[in-house]
């Protein structure tokens, strides 16, 4: 596994900041891929424009522009650009990060949503004229928020049992499609019963519920990427039998509207 070493060189923008906390500012077009890597340090990672998808052991995690995403040291994660991104990552010495309050939360990887407040400090940091004591108390102000703004609805957890993983790739793959228990468990080699009770105890997740986010997840990268999609030709798409039922699911999931979601609303 590549553990990528910090600062990263070739960069936009490198900029210092208090010591344990490194600033780096990146562009990158849609299309590319960072494969399976980690970092000694913990990291936020935020598209300030465009949309990526962060995929852990754990699961996979769509980051729009209203998202951020933790991942903590020595987490192995792959980026997706899904849209052209102006990535803003903030790197961690873990030191600094364990003598801050609370940092124990911060062991896991979580998305968080981005507030205005947040995505303004987060962009403040990168202005070179900050003066050190600035620097400090925007960071404190992003710690700070980080501990408020957890928020799981773009993620989609992934198994590790084998057979279970499989049908979730196949699901994955083709989001659109309608995927029956039942031949999807012939396909990967065991029963509906058993592969019903996998996705249960591997995502916490019933295989309906489990189907249904990952649906969600593909209307929200589609929402995240083409300004020009309606809200009644994503719900065609996904398979729902009428735009308000599609908006329910949807609301489910995130505890908002489609049309929220996007801003449109």
């Amino acid at each position: 596994m590549t553990v990528v070493e910090t600062p990263i060189r070739e960069v936009r923008g490198n900029h210092r900041s208090t010591a344990g906390v490194h600033l780096v500012a990146r562009d990158y077009p849609k299309g590319l891929r960072l494969d399976a890597h980690m970092h000694r340090e913990a990291q936020l990672l935020y598209a300030a424009r465009g949309t990526m998808q962060v995929t852990t052991p754990g699961g996979r995690w769509l980051v729009p522009p209203d998202r951020a995403v933790w991942v903590p040291a020595g987490l192995e994660h792959a980026i997706d650009v899904l849209a052209d991104i102006e990535m803003r990552t903030l790197y961690f010495d873990l030191p600094w990060l364990k003598r801050q309050q609370r940092h124990e939360g911060l062991a896991r990887e979580f998305v968080v949503r981005v507030s205005p407040l947040l995505h303004q400090a987060i962009l403040a940091l990168f202005d070179p004229r900050n003066a050190s004591e600035r620097t400090e108390l925007l960071i404190r102000l992003v710690m700070l928020e980080l501990h408020q703004a957890e928020d799981s609805a773009t993620f989609v957890p992934l198994p590790r049992e084998l057979r279970c993983r499989r049908a979730a790739m196949i699901v994955l793959d083709d989001p659109t499609g309608l995927h029956d228990i039942d031949s999807l468990a012939r396909e990967v080699g065991t029963s509906a019963r058993t592969l019903s009770r996998l996705f249960s105890s591997e995502t916490q997740l019933s295989f309906k519920s489990w189907c249904q986010r990952a649906r969600i997840a593909a209307a929200i990268q589609k929402l995240s990427t083409d300004a020009n999609v309606s809200v009644k030709q994503l719900a065609t798409q996904l398979g729902y039998a009428s735009v308000p039922a599609f908006s329910a699911a949807f609301r489910q999931v995130t505890g908002r509207t489609p049309t929220e979601f996007a801003g449109k609303g």
